[in-house]
């Protein structure tokens, strides 16, 4: 079945759900961004993490496919045996970090009340404990919610080990002592609704903006620290060398204080729109090739 996504042109992106697809409301609903230039392959392996899943939900996933030429769309026919399959060229907007565009995207046209979000190169360690808990929280007291990321295949070098230390314990610091519900795109779950009214509010631009926007203007979130329900996303942004620990966290750390403070208009803030588009060859980034 195929379908226009709401606030898109139909001319650029279609929606085609799986053929056995019921018309009962799903459970919940797990929306993973794919950037068609290296992460066609890499879903396979988290699709088939959540295939694993042998809870009493009905699940619905949905793939938003982006990041690829309008004439030379991508291969997606496997991919549709499994899930529902957005295709977009580009989701790129204004401010906006371009995999939590995607995921608006997935949001729109998910037919739960309650969605997941995680990444095209993470692995889930337990899916049937890590989507029975994020469905019971969000059916129950949390309007949002997110657990534990932990890194997988990088370079174990000295200074990529520092860096992933580092990363960890700033996240600590945000959620232990400032009380800052620290979400991020490879694990967080929230209300589909509430989100998508924030988000149309202005308010949300990035990830980490989901949790205090959450927090502050809805209602509670929630975190799971239990290892059952850890993720594990890729490591292969992370680049050996000591020179790079430094300036890379002083940009996070400038980049938290503009981003972070939950207020309108925060597109404007994010300098996001400067990104490059990402591609990968052997699950590495193409460096220098960015337009």
């Amino acid at each position: 079945m195929r379908t226009a996504a709401r606030g898109s042109s139909a001319e650029d992106v279609s929606v085609e759900r799986p053929a056995e697809i019921g018309t009962a409301e799903p459970d919940i609903s797990i929306v993973i961004p794919v950037n068609a230039q290296g992460d066609l392959e890499n879903v396979e392996p988290l699709l088939s993490d959540f295939a694993r899943y042998d809870g009493r939900l009905a699940v619905e996933t949905i793939l938003v496919v982006n990041n690829y030429p309008p004439d030379r769309p991508p291969d997606v026919a496997n991919l549709r045996k499994r899930a529902t399959v957005l295709t977009i060229p580009n989701v790129r907007k204004f401010g906006e970090a371009v995999a939590f565009s995607g995921r608006v995207q997935g949001m729109r046209v998910a037919r739960s009340r309650y969605v997941i979000v995680t990444d095209a190169d993470c692995r889930i360690r337990n899916p049937t404990a890590f989507i029975d808990w994020y469905h019971e929280q969000l059916s129950t007291w949390a309007h949002a919610a997110y657990t534990h990321v932990a890194f997988q295949d990088y370079d174990p070098s000295p200074s990529v080990r520092f860096h992933i230390a580092v990363s960890h314990a700033f996240r600590w610091v945000k959620r232990e002592i400032l009380r800052i519900p620290v979400t991020r795109g490879a694990s967080y779950g929230a209300r589909r609704e509430e989100l998508l009214e924030l988000y149309d509010a202005g308010v949300l631009a990035d990830e980490m903006n989901v949790g205090p926007a959450f927090k502050r203007l809805v209602g509670p979130v929630a975190f799971g620290a239990n290892k059952k329900l850890h993720v594990l996303t890729s490591g292969r942004m992370l680049l050996r060398g000591w020179w790079r620990a430094i300036p890379y966290n002083l940009y996070r750390l400038r980049y938290n204080l503009r981003v972070l403070p939950v207020r309108p208009g925060v597109a404007r803030l994010t300098g996001r729109e400067n990104d490059p588009v990402r591609r990968y060859r052997g699950n590495r980034p193409i460096r220098g090739d960015d337009c």
